[in-house]
């Protein structure tokens, strides 16, 4: 049965048209070769010749040649080729990196600038290669400055290169999955054989190596550490650097890191916390980066693993005075604190402890902090001790502490064992008054208690 054709719509011709061979009237596609990349990838710069392409590129700033290379495909590779030519690698490889007047001044730097800058231009260039490819190529142009190099500057602690090479970095790599991140750090690792200098220096004598303990401590602090705006940024960063050696080896890699260093040499100073009372400022960079792994919930890090960790850092390279210890705890915040104590209570090693709280008190005499700190934290720990005898015997222990460890100190001074500047007597004075104002807090705290 024959069907019947609708009408109801409009029929399409089935006729070819010719197309017109006149060209278009624009200059610019005038210029167009029969063998070129269709309009749309060029614009207008498909008239040029790459030459005059080139020299265009040089009157704009880096964040126009970044902006550009987002255009097309076709013009971000011809970018690509502008920067792999000697003048374009010339012109955006600054390498002034020796003369800044005040290290206060660096992260103000145009220099310092001009990297993160050109980092997101590599970013944005190399969008759609792999990974590893685009580290590849990065590694290729990055290759000509000396100075980025892991020995590549003969005077590190005055140059600029690796904290501008950390900025690119950073910038390069701000959105990029976990997994990505752990391949440049392996890259970064094959690229400048870090694993091996790192296990060098963790196998020797602390001071041993003390040149290469330098160029650890700057390439990781300045590449790796520094310049994250997030903490999880930078715990992800340190925790790469940390979690492929034994908790000894973390302890000792984290005093070459963050630990005190020379004002001379910058090189650390390993018997800083042995010989005797240190400073806030020499504790710090150790204290924030406890923190870092504990506060900010990696998965890698447990609450177990960071106490484990602050302790073995306490005998790095051999025990520390017990002063420096409960700073560090002090600087490290309460939580850090308390469950430090926490686990001595817990492990029976209560002397230890109360031996501490004596220091605790002391370091907050010292720098004005309110001594019913230290007590609370005392009463907190006291929670942690199933019965009221061992309670007992805990508090009993810190009296018996602050007894010995003044004994001590006088014993130390009566004997002529004093220093040029009497800071042995200038310590017991502090540790008297700090006694006094330990147990005027305690007695505050029970009467407060009685009266309610």
């Amino acid at each position: 049965m024959a069907s019947k054709i609708n009408t109801s719509f409009t029929l399409i011709p089935n006729q070819k048209y010719r197309r017109s061979n006149r060209r278009p009237s624009s200059y610019f596609s005038n210029t167009l070769g029969s063998d070129s990349q269709p309009l749309s990838t060029l614009g207008n710069f498909k008239a040029l010749p790459l030459e005059i392409f080139q020299i265009i590129l040089r009157y704009l700033s880096v964040k126009d040649i970044s902006m550009l290379s987002m255009v097309s495909k076709t013009v971000s590779q011809h970018i690509i080729n502008y920067i792999s030519t000697s003048s374009g690698s010339k012109r955006l490889l600054l390498q002034d990196f020796h003369n800044l007047e005040l290290p206060s001044k660096r992260q103000d730097s145009a220099i310092l600038e001009h990297y993160r800058s050109l980092g997101l231009l590599f970013k944005r260039c190399t969008l759609l290669l792999p990974t590893r490819e685009r580290l590849k190529y990065i590694h290729k142009i990055l290759a000509e400055v000396s100075c980025f190099k892991f020995n590549g500057c003969a005077v590190p602690i005055q140059c600029l290169g690796l904290p501008c090479y950390g900025i690119f970095l950073q910038t390069l790599t701000a959105g990029w999955d976990g997994l990505e991140c752990h391949r440049v750090y392996n890259f970064l690792c094959e690229l400048t054989n870090l694993s091996r200098k790192m296990q060098t220096v963790v196998c020797s004598k602390p001071g041993s190596a003390r040149k290469l303990e330098l160029r650890i401590r700057l390439f990781c602090r300045n590449v790796l550490l520094d310049h994250w705006i997030h903490r999880s940024d930078s715990a992800f960063w340190l925790t790469r650097i940390l979690k492929p050696w034994p908790m000894v080896n973390q302890a000792r890699l984290l005093y070459i890191i963050f630990g005190p260093v020379s004002p001379q040499d910058g090189q650390v100073v390993w018997q800083k916390m042995i010989e005797g009372p240190t400073d806030e400022s020499s504790l710090k960079g150790l204290a924030d980066a406890i923190k870092l792994l504990y506060d900010t919930g990696t998965k890698e890090w447990t609450a177990d693993d960071v106490i484990s960790l602050v302790d073995e850092l306490s005998v790095v390279p051999r025990e520390w005075l017990l002063e420096n210890n409960a700073r560090l705890l002090i600087l490290s915040g309460n939580n850090i604190c308390f469950t430090f104590m926490a686990s001595k209570a817990v492990n029976g090693r209560a002397i230890e402890l109360a031996k501490l709280i004596v220091f605790l008190a002391l370091v907050c005499e010292k720098e004005l902090y309110c001594m019913d700190w230290a007590v609370k934290m005392m009463q907190k720990v006291c929670k942690v001790f199933s019965t009221p005898v061992e309670r007992n015997n805990f508090l009993q222990s810190v009296a018996n502490a602050f007894a010995c460890v003044i004994m001590e100190m006088l014993q130390s001074i009566m004997s002529g064992d004093r220093d040029e500047d009497d800071r042995s007597f200038l310590n017991l004075f502090h540790l008297v008054h700090a006694q006094a104002n330990f147990h005027k807090e305690v007695l505050y705290l029970s009467m407060n208690t009685l009266s309610t």
